[in-house]
């Protein structure tokens, strides 16, 4: 079985900020507190999902928040143990693998840190195959299982346990706690069994992070073009097709918080000096590239922001004025672009206008 150590980190934030599509949360932060866990207990067990024991009691767990309050407002390690064992007084079942609600970002590190101080394998697989913004834009919501219980936990020991008829009900409850606890808490939900985990979850997301990782350290290190390494890398994965969209410079940039969420837009002028300019809709996360009134990309598929010398994604909340990037879209997987996910989150789901066509090349 292969098993996560201190020495993964390094790609694996780098790829889980790729895979967050500028959401998720700062990996960076989210390292820290994994590589103090792994040093203090140990290497991680990593699960493929096809080797998890049918009744395995599984539970998924994350930060939940605006990414930008997780910059001044640090982890400090308790709370996701407050969740899970909230979780497990109300069940009165016991967590025996822990899977991550979302691939990106931050909460790729989260659950290998609760594991590590649980003596608990991380299933490689996540219910978002990205990141998105919202507890029920998950695969698990979408193929049938429960949200709720859903337990919170913040860093001041306060915990709460929702129980809801649906999904997006839990979201909007947990979402009003969440701002009451500073704009950031750490969750844990979805309970299932481990049969159930392989019909429901995106399978490889872990070891794909740190594939991706690997990648573009490999590439910078051979001299190699990152984002022909990253296109090519992601041809031969699940998620099948990825390709540069745009390139410029971040000409302006509104963001703010509502309703618990960072949201904004980016106007990105390209190098090209007769092109029109490529604006990038955000929620927490990149949902929509468009140029001329063209759709480049839209959710799920995953757009990320990348530096032009590092290939390496800004999350949104450090987005700046004068960056130069690179923008970069990734196909979703086959159980991603199901109607009955699209329902969940696609286009329509946040408000928007555009008919999801998934990408493909031209």
């Amino acid at each position: 079985m292969r098993t996560i150590t201190i020495d993964d980190l390094d790609d694996l934030a780098i790829g889980a900020a790729i895979l967050g599509t500028g959401g998720g949360g700062d990996p960076y932060i989210g390292k820290l507190v994994a590589r103090a866990a792994l040093a203090e207990h140990g290497p991680v067990p990593l699960l493929a999902l096809d080797d998890v024991p049918d009744r395995t009691q599984v539970v998924a767990c994350g930060a939940m928040g605006a990414p930008t309050i997780l910059i001044e407002k640090l982890p400090g390690g308790d709370e996701m143990e407050a969740a899970f064992a909230a979780w497990e007084n109300r069940t009165g079942k016991r967590v025996e693998a822990v899977i991550p609600f979302e691939a990106g970002g931050v909460n790729s590190m989260v659950p290998i840190a609760i594991a590590a101080r649980r003596g608990l394998p991380v299933i490689d697989a996540d219910g978002m195959g990205r990141a998105f913004p919202q507890l029920e834009m998950e695969t698990f919501n979408v193929y049938g299982v429960p949200a709720c219980p859903t337990a919170l936990a913040d860093e001041k020991g306060n915990v709460s346990v929702i129980e809801t008829r649906g999904a997006a009900e839990a979201e909007w409850i947990a979402r009003g706690l969440t701002i009451r606890m500073g704009g950031q808490s750490y969750v844990a939900n979805y309970g299932m069994d481990g049969a159930t985990a392989r019909r429901v979850s995106v399978p490889g997301t872990m070891s794909l992070a740190i594939g991706i990782g690997r990648t573009l350290r490999e590439a910078k290190a051979g001299k190699r073009d990152p984002i022909e390494a990253l296109v090519a890398f992601f041809a031969q994965t699940h998620y099948g097709y990825a390709r540069l969209i745009g390139a410029g410079k971040v000409a302006d940039l509104s963001r703010r918080e509502v309703n618990g969420w960072s949201v904004g837009t980016v106007r990105i002028e390209p190098f090209e000096a007769d092109a029109e300019p490529i604006l990038v809709e955000i929620q927490n996360e990149n949902l929509v590239a468009e140029q001329g009134g063209q759709v480049l990309a839209v959710v799920p598929d995953l757009i990320a922001i990348l530096d032009l010398d590092t290939a390496e994604a800004i999350p949104t909340e450090r987005l700046r004025y004068g960056q130069r990037v690179n923008i970069l879209a990734v196909r979703v997987p086959p159980i991603m672009r199901t109607p009955e996910a699209l329902a969940v989150f696609g286009p329509a789901a946040f408000g928007l206008p555009h008919t999801y066509r998934p990408l493909a090349a031209d």
